[in-house]
């Protein structure tokens, strides 16, 4: 079998699966956005704990706006996209198929639990926000090129429709693909780019619930000694593990829980907005990012330790450090662009 890309589409390595994604797409279409300058105008770069009944906590440094990120980066790039979902398996798989035949790569939902490529060992494991992007298909094996983050792998279709289908929580994909029309490509303008960073920077300092920003991470200090109450030694474990994923660079956040990226985009910001001023908020997302990334390796360090539940307070103390750090870096900003 040797299937081949749609003329015109190229690889390349990205970091997070949702802007790398989007920056496949817009590099198709000629029009050349960084990833993280995608994250960074897209409002894409925050805090979360969550900890919904029936699934197990969950802690992520990707903010979740709405519109959502892919949205509002088109808007500040002079892209029009649509995001859709359905019900209806044959819908999903006829419409993909429509687009590939025409000639589109397709950004798709899916849950990475469910595409061939992943090796999770003999354990089951969901994530429903994967992001990839359809980029081929061979009609007489049924199978679809896929491009993700490091490379491009040929997935049964079967396989696909189950990843773009599940119903796993807490981010089943719907069969999400989303479409993109190219006409009225442009640089962002000054005032999107200041926009997007005080919409950020605002929900990090003053969230609606104190699940979010700042709060978040303090909240998640607070949180984490009590998990070996309400939670059974696996359990803990694949939590403990979770963490290290979306803090760490495997899990395709760049590393530090999206925080080189932040970096990455303010260093690019910084001669768009002509003010050096950016690059010194930029070293201090790096080194918060370093401060993650610590915490990340006592996380999958923890995931290996049968005694983790007698250890859990050790974190304590770098987070509440990460969080002054934190608070730090997104006043400086907001004062920037306020």
């Amino acid at each position: 079998m040797n299937i081949q890309p749609i003329p015109g589409f190229k690889h390349f390595y990205t970091h997070h699966c949702v802007s790398g994604a989007m920056a496949h797409i817009y590099h198709f279409n000629d029009h050349a956005v960084s990833e993280d300058m995608l994250l960074g105008l897209g409002e894409g770069v925050g805090f979360m704990y969550w900890h919904q009944k029936g699934t197990l906590p969950f802690m992520g440094g990707r903010a979740q706006p709405k519109p959502s990120m892919e949205e509002l980066a088109a808007q500040r790039t002079g892209i029009k996209v649509v995001s859709r979902t359905t019900t209806s398996g044959r819908k999903a798989k006829q419409t993909l198929l429509e687009e590939l035949a025409a000639g589109n790569p397709v950004l798709l939902q899916v849950d990475m639990g469910f595409l061939p490529y992943f090796d999770f060992g003999e354990e089951a494991y969901h994530f429903g926000g994967h992001a990839v992007v359809a980029c081929g298909y061979d009609a007489d094996s049924d199978t679809v090129l896929i491009a993700d983050r490091d490379a491009i792998y040929p997935v049964p279709m079967a396989d696909l429709e189950q990843a773009r289908g599940s119903k796993f929580k807490p981010f089943p994909p719907k069969n999400r693909w989303l479409t993109f029309d190219f006409s009225e490509k442009r640089p962002p303008l000054q005032t999107e780019l200041r926009t997007a960073i005080r919409h950020m920077s605002q929900l990090m300092l003053e969230p609606p619930i104190r699940n979010f920003g700042v709060k978040g991470i303090r909240k998640t200090a607070a949180m984490i000694p009590k998990w070996s109450a309400v939670l059974t030694p696996d359990e803990l474990k694949w939590t403990l593990f979770n963490a290290y994923i979306f803090i760490s660079p495997v899990g395709g956040t760049g590393g530090g829980t999206f925080r080189y990226m932040m970096s990455r985009f303010l260093c690019e910001t910084a001669p768009l907005l002509q003010d050096t001023r950016y690059e010194t908020s930029a070293r201090a997302f790096q080194t918060i990012g370093d401060a993650w990334e610590e915490v990340g390796a006592w996380c999958k360090q923890m995931s290996e330790n049968e005694n983790a539940a007698d250890h859990l307070s050790e974190c304590v103390p770098p987070l509440q450090h990460i969080a002054d750090l934190e608070e730090e870096a997104w006043t400086m900003l907001y004062e920037l662009v306020s």
